[in-house]
């Protein structure tokens, strides 16, 4: 009898033991942070409900000024545990590396082993969608004149108006190397503000814009608009992926495995859909990640 009850006294130990071990809030909140931007906060949401299904207390800090300047060094700091950022943001502004010419795995390879090496931080998956910059037509545009590349652009840009963010026009990796690459002579070259040029676009004021493949105005369906294929792979990728802390891999057990919930999720229609739903229906970013989430079989409904 005392040997039965000291074996119900030891299972029960060990059940506790294992349950302590294994509860990842006993570590304390997983620190998340976001960028400045629409897109951020739909993904900071989406980590955070991610890692509150898997058990993890959550703190989201969004909107950090500066977004990779600021928020990379504090996460050197340990002030925050991961954040969403895309693959040439770090390979360019954190490692100081150039972008062009590099091949995409190659980079993330690197990525991977230098930042593990300088910072003991790490990539985790890869969600699927690239923001990085386009060139946006309108449909009418595209069917009119038979253009589905950037190249196709060559042969009819003396008949179209160009209007782009006069940052774009003015950045020697913006509008300059474009128009060398493809060859590009724009009956006009016109500056317009950025929360103006997809209006300018689609009231034929300008034919031809600069665009962001997730751009919120590029998620709408009924918007008419297109983007041309980067046909001489001028762009360099900006795949988003989660940057986190070896530390906290450590000290949350089964943080990376939650975070993988996110590889593969989203393509460039699906993220600018989401970003056009809060941007410009003014849809609260959580519920639009929850549902996305759900849609997708990540969480239940």
């Amino acid at each position: 009898m005392k040997q039965k009850i000291l074996a119900l006294i030891l299972a029960l130990a060990a059940g506790l033991s294992l349950s302590a071990c294994g509860k990842p809030a006993a570590a304390g909140p997983v620190k998340i942070a976001t960028k400045p931007m629409t897109e951020q906060y739909i993904l900071g949401e989406m980590l955070g409900l991610i890692l509150e299904d898997a058990g993890f207390q959550v703190e989201i800090t969004k909107g950090i000024g500066g977004g990779t300047n600021n928020i990379h060094p504090a996460m050197e700091k340990g002030e925050f545990d991961l954040y969403p950022e895309y693959t040439s943001s770090g390979w360019v502004m954190v490692l100081d590396h150039e972008a062009v010419g590099v091949d995409d795995q190659e980079m993330l390879a690197k990525l991977k082993s230098e930042y593990q090496e300088k910072f003991q931080m790490t990539w985790v998956g890869l969600y699927g969608f690239n923001n990085t910059f386009a060139v946006a037509v309108r449909e009418e545009t595209a069917q009119q004149y038979g253009l589905t590349t950037t190249s196709d652009l060559a042969k009819v840009a003396g008949e179209l108006n160009f209007g782009g963010n006069p940052d774009y026009i003015e950045r020697a990796d913006g509008f300059a190397l474009l128009a060398d690459t493809y060859g590009l002579a724009f009956k006009s070259v016109n500056d317009i503000d950025i929360g103006l040029k997809y209006q300018a676009l689609r009231n034929g004021d300008i034919d031809v814009t600069n665009a962001f493949t997730t751009d919120a105005q590029l998620g709408n369906a009924s918007a008419g608009l297109v983007t041309l294929e980067d046909d001489l792979h001028l762009q360099v990728n900006y795949f988003c992926s989660t940057v986190v802390r070896q530390d906290a891999l450590e000290k949350h057990p089964g943080l990376e495995q939650a975070l993988m919930k996110m590889d593969g999720l989203l393509s460039d229609g699906e993220m600018a859909h989401l970003n056009y739903l809060v941007e410009v229906e003014g849809a609260d970013e959580k519920a639009v990640a929850r549902d996305f989430l759900v849609e997708k079989g990540v969480l239940k409904g």
